[in-house]
């Protein structure tokens, strides 16, 4: 006998993929839950600072019989994250679901941290999945009668290794997923959030590049010594967003490979 999350629940639904583009051809998370999703029959509002980058995974999807369109969004500015909403409710008539992946880096210490920097990390990282959501949410329960909504933390907020400014900002994206699966339960919206370990993307690839060297380094630190890539965060969205996952709200999903499993490599000789 089949139940109700045997069915996914994602075909003719509507799903804005924030931070959806990456460098030419690679899989950054946005990009392979846009794919993903297309594919299980999801129609997607792919968003970038470049909307160019978010052409491409158009490109992609299309190219595989999906649907979608691009959209030009700066998350850090409230117009453009009504405007992306409103994109989507104007192209599709509904909102079902919000993909959260726009992030950048930091790896200064408190001491080392310019403050301009440090509020620009937490406004990156943080207040655009709040300004999406501010305005998401309420479209979602007007035009859908509830959602879901997946944000991307990282796993430097479950086990910091420096990284302070970026362990802040991640750690305030689980604290902010779990207070709105509180506030929009009553709203049949769920919110839960991702953290990735040391996936191969694009974005880890980009400027000077990743030696193999270093990619080997990272892929020994998992427990399965294997490599994660962008894939794998885009199947967690998919899952998280799907019916599948009808009665999970407010929790943590670390994709990781079993990497804050074990200490780091240095101390593989502690007694």
């Amino acid at each position: 006998m089949k139940g109700p999350e045997d069915d996914l629940g994602l075909a003719g639904r509507v799903a804005i993929i924030s931070g959806g583009g990456a460098a030419g051809d690679g899989i950054g998370n946005g990009r392979a839950a846009a794919i993903l999703l297309a594919r299980a029959g999801t129609n997607i509002v792919v968003s970038d600072l470049d909307v160019k980058l978010a052409e491409r995974t158009v490109e992609m999807i299309k190219a595989e019989g999906g649907t979608a369109i691009a959209q030009a969004c700066d998350a850090t500015k409230e117009s453009d994250c009504r405007r992306l909403v409103d994109a989507a409710v104007d192209h599709w008539g509904r909102l079902d679901f919000l993909d959260n992946n726009v992030g950048i880096g930091s790896r200064a210490s408190v001491v080392d941290e310019k403050p301009e920097e440090y509020r620009r990390v937490m406004q990156v990282n943080v207040e655009t999945m709040f300004l999406l959501s501010k305005h998401a949410i309420p479209a979602m329960i007007k035009t859908a009668k509830g959602g879901a909504i997946v944000n991307i933390s990282s796993i430097s907020a479950l086990r910091p290794r420096g990284l302070t400014t970026y362990t802040v900002s991640k750690a305030a994206v689980i604290g902010l997923t779990q207070a709105m699966a509180v506030d929009h339960g009553k709203d049949k919206i769920r919110v839960n959030c991702i953290c990735p370990g040391p996936m191969y993307t694009p974005m880890v690839n980009r400027g000077n590049g990743m030696t193999e060297a270093n990619r080997a380094q990272r892929t020994k630190a998992s427990v399965l010594k294997i490599e994660g890539t962008g894939w794998d965060i885009g199947q967690g969205a998919r899952f998280l967003l799907s019916n599948h996952a009808r009665y999970i709200t407010g929790q943590v999903l670390v994709i990781d490979g079993g990497v804050t499993l074990q200490g780091p490599e240095r101390d593989s000789q502690a007694q």
